[in-house]
């Protein structure tokens, strides 16, 4: 699973450098400045999650179970919340009005969220020598 865990985290890591050239380049003249700083956001937030998933692929502090639940909320989380904004972003480039389903955004960050506190939950039950005083 970790091998899993660190070839999705470079894959997303990748997509995240090329679309954001591609919004910064292909998208220029195409979309308001708005619109631009929206899909920005996206790439950036799929940029963090991808160097958490690396950290979480590589890491002896996070227990197998829990990566594997780490593994599934990251990346449904950056599919929807990324993946949602890059569609509301170039909205008006497309035939298929990506607001109708903008209601998937949140959900998206919500799993990242929960991803992040699920990661909490572990480092608290680790027990350590120093901890002890």
């Amino acid at each position: 699973m970790n091998k899993k865990i660190v070839i999705t985290a470079s894959f997303f890591g990748l997509l995240a450098v090329v679309f954001g050239a591609f919004g910064a380049h292909a998208l220029k003249e195409l979309i308001t400045v708005e619109a631009k700083q929206t899909f920005e956001t996206g790439v950036r937030y799929q940029m963090y999650h991808a160097i958490l998933l690396l950290f979480v692929g590589s890491t002896t502090y996070i227990q197998q179970k829990t990566k594997n639940v780490l593994y599934y909320l990251i990346v449904l989380g950056i599919i929807l919340f990324s993946g949602s904004i890059y569609g509301l972003a170039t909205n008006l480039l497309t035939t298929f009005d990506f607001k109708t389903i903008g209601f998937i955004t949140p959900i998206g960050g919500m799993l990242l969220i929960l991803a992040w506190g699920v990661m909490i939950a572990n480092f608290l039950k680790i027990e350590s020598k120093n901890d002890n005083q």
